[in-house]
């Protein structure tokens, strides 16, 4: 069965991000939101974000609060901060594993698909 995880690393500080709200959507037939989370100490989420049913073939978002951890951790960012919400649009397969991780600073992000 598939099911569809992620996980921050705060570049700045080398660590994983915890506390970080985490909203995904479903694209199909408009814009849904179907899970809301926090980052855990590890800067996972509890449970992957789709499993089983839940995980359906299609287009979804991932957004990241990032500019509120960092602004959190007191890291210097200005005002206002570069970094706000991070938006990921991506594809997948129902039947396969898909692990998207957010590296990032108050300045920068990058992503891949992980294992």
């Amino acid at each position: 069965m598939g099911r569809l995880t992620t996980h921050i690393l705060d570049t700045t500080h080398g660590e994983p991000a915890s506390g970080v709200a985490v909203r995904l959507f479903s694209l199909a037939a408009g814009r849904r939101k179907i899970a809301d989370v926090k980052t855990n100490a590890d800067g996972r989420t509890d449970e992957a974000l789709l499993k089983g049913a839940t995980m359906v073939t299609g287009t979804y978002e991932l957004e990241f609060d990032i500019g509120d951890y960092f602004a959190g951790r007191n890291t210097a960012v200005g005002e206002p901060a570069f970094l706000e919400t991070v938006v990921i649009r991506f594809s997948v397969k129902g039947d396969e594993h898909y692990h998207v991780p957010l590296l990032c600073s108050p300045w920068a992000y990058s992503t891949y698909r992980g294992s």
